[in-house]
């Protein structure tokens, strides 16, 4: 990304994010993050399907209601939101530099069906899983949402016989996958900054974050002093990257700094851990029963599966599922498994840091008193950064001085112990 700077900037007064015949053929619904979001002809046919209609069952942060009450958002409002601020991003540039850009109609409902759709494939219990859950069945297959996102797609459009241009549907699936290791070859070589929105892999400032930072700050009773709005509205086109003004640093700075705090206090947080823990148990004891896995290949199976998987396993009566059973009524009745220790790695250790397992753990206790067996301890290894590994993402924004006052630390891994019983 690069800067710009322009103090005589001038924005006009008002600006018609939407033309008015969109509207008059739009329905709108009304979001508690963002107000009135209008829905055009095309997203809705994407929306009331059965398949998108799924999201609902799919709470955006997983497990994280156990500790924080008010963290019962889903996927489906998310997406809404995302949907809302990709087409405001890419209005605001037609806008601005739209006969600059070339920026038509096609561009415009791509980017926001883009928006619509980026988390149709995410599987149950938020990142849950995908990261714990398949890692330990699938030895080794790589498995991401965002391709069973593209894949969902193409079903859906099948199934519901969407009118929709071919190119449009390729288009969408490149700019999910955007920031993804299976990111696609890019099919137009003009409009690069179009994939810069919604899952931007240049330096991760997106509208997908926009979304979800403010949205699970709110749910979860935190403050946010990230204001996402402001960028928007001087986001400009700049060597076909999407560039911000050099002054608006400490805005990008706060958002990065603000998905930090998340990490460390919401998404990581001991309690949730260990519930998280205990959820990814009780679906490995219950695998192999109900096939849980067997339908992540086949999206006509895989929109079947959700949140309420918990609730199959809590109710059923099979003694197949009995010891998953007992987990989640363990969960129910707070019986959790107990936080023992943290242990953050120090900052000249990181580079050479490896995972800490329960072996380790165990071959490391002293004799006497209790010894627990490798069995008996879970460890959850994390690793909090700024979308960029060990490096600073602004960097990659802003050619800025390097005697800037903002530094961030890069990356913080900490390991998190926790005793089974």
């Amino acid at each position: 990304m690069g800067a710009y700077c322009n103090e005589n900037l001038s924005l006009p007064t008002a600006c018609n994010l939407s033309p008015s015949h969109d509207l008059r053929l739009s329905k709108h619904v009304h979001d508690n993050v963002h107000g009135n979001i209008y829905l055009d002809p095309l997203s809705l046919k994407f929306i009331d399907t059965e398949q998108f209609q799924r999201l609902r069952e799919l709470k955006q942060l997983g497990m994280t209601h156990m500790v924080y009450p008010g963290a019962v958002h889903s996927r489906f409002e998310h997406s809404l939101g995302v949907y809302w601020l990709a087409g405001e991003a890419i209005h605001k540039l037609k806008t601005y530099q739209g006969l600059e850009l070339g920026i038509d109609r096609f561009d415009v409902q791509t980017v926001k069906i883009a928006g619509l759709l980026h988390d149709v494939g995410h599987g149950p219990f938020s990142h849950l899983f995908e990261r714990e859950f398949l890692p330990q069945v699938l030895n080794g297959f790589k498995w991401a949402h965002e391709q069973m996102s593209a894949k969902l797609i193409d079903h859906i459009v099948d199934v519901h016989h969407i009118d929709v241009e071919a190119e449009m549907i390729k288009r969408v699936k490149e700019l999910i996958l955007a920031s993804s290791e299976f990111a696609l070859p890019k099919s137009a070589k003009e409009k690069q900054f179009l994939y810069d929105i919604v899952a931007n892999g240049r330096n991760g400032i997106d509208v997908d974050k926009f979304d979800y930072i403010y949205r699970d700050s709110r749910a979860c009773g935190l403050g946010c002093s990230f204001d996402f709005q402001r960028l928007m509205e001087t986001m400009r086109v700049l060597g076909d990257e999407i560039c911000y003004r050099a002054k608006d640093y400490l805005s990008i700075h706060k958002l990065f700094a603000t998905r930090a705090d998340l990490y460390r206090t919401v998404y990581t947080h001991s309690k949730v851990k260990a519930v998280e823990i205990m959820v990814v148990d009780a679906l490995l004891k219950a695998n192999s029963y109900l096939e849980i896995s067997s339908s992540i290949q086949d999206p006509s199976e895989y929109w079947k599966l959700d949140d309420t998987i918990i609730k199959t396993i809590e109710t059923a009566p099979d003694e197949e599922l009995r010891e998953s059973r007992d987990l989640i009524r363990r969960i129910r009745r707070r019986n959790l498994y107990q936080f023992c220790n943290e242990f953050a790695v120090p900052k000249d250790k990181l580079e050479h840091f490896k995972n800490v397992t329960a072996q380790d753990i165990a071959c490391s206790q002293k004799n006497g008193g209790v010894l627990l067996k490798e069995e008996d301890i879970a460890v959850s290894n994390v690793r909090i950064d700024l979308t960029r590994g060990r490096q600073n993402p602004l960097e990659r924004i802003m050619r800025v001085r390097r005697s800037s006052p903002y530094r961030m630390v890069a990356s913080v891994t900490c390991c998190l112990h926790l005793i089974r019983i």
